[in-house]
């Protein structure tokens, strides 16, 4: 991640500290953890995509490991979370919104760093994704709850959307801090106008219909 701009590399920072604090604010609103398991949960939040990312590229060791800022920031991330979880109702707001942040950084700095180890444009698409959502499907499954990717409406398609643009951009010859900006922008937009309008991906039918008709026995 070094090879980044320097802007970049605060942008992708900056993703780290809001997924930690967003997962161990998400850990402690499902569940009642100490501090332990509230910090690790935060770190998952935040460094797992990044590491599945580069166990994919065969980028080992993975760089969030060997650069000390990232953990430090999921640390303290996981740290604030457990010190003002007594105010979750209030923060309801903020947690979405630091969940967006994360995401929409991970997608462009994972999908960048997919082109950069040489994969195509539709594999650094999918994997800028993974590296957004990676951090998060982990923590779930570990709380014992379905991944929100699965089963919240517009969460993987914003940060597919956020990893085309900087795909684009790239390809294009002009990804830069603006466009990586713009594309973390495009991805953020998406994610708050779903939860907004309460839009979702398409569901099956026999889904839509059970929804309906209020049958909740599936």
């Amino acid at each position: 991640m070094s090879s980044e701009p320097a802007v970049l590399v605060a942008l992708d920072l900056s993703g780290t500290f809001a997924f930690g604090l967003n997962g161990a604010l998400t850990a402690v609103r499902a569940t009642r953890l100490d501090v332990v398991g509230v910090v690790v949960l935060g770190m998952i939040t935040a460094l797992g995509g990044g590491i599945i990312r580069d166990i994919l590229i065969d980028a080992l060791p993975p760089a969030t490991l060997l650069d000390w800022r990232y953990y430090t920031l999921a640390i303290a991330g996981g740290l604030i979370a457990f010190a003002i979880s007594k105010h979750l109702r209030k923060l309801e707001r903020a947690i979405t919104v630091l969940d967006a942040i994360g995401l929409s950084t991970f997608a462009v700095i994972g999908a960048s760093t997919a082109l950069n180890a040489g994969l195509g444009v539709a594999p650094a698409i999918l994997l800028g994704a993974i590296t957004a959502v990676g951090g998060g499907t982990l923590r779930d499954t570990l709380i014992g709850r379905i991944p929100s990717v699965l089963r919240t409406g517009l969460y993987a398609v914003p940060a597919l959307i956020g990893a085309a643009v900087t795909v684009t951009a790239v390809e294009t010859g002009v990804y830069g801090p603006p466009a990586a900006f713009g594309a973390a922008l495009t991805c953020f937009l998406v994610r708050m106008i779903g939860l907004r309008f309460s839009l979702n991906a398409p569901e099956p039918p026999e889904t839509r219909k059970n929804k309906d008709s209020g049958d909740t026995d599936m």
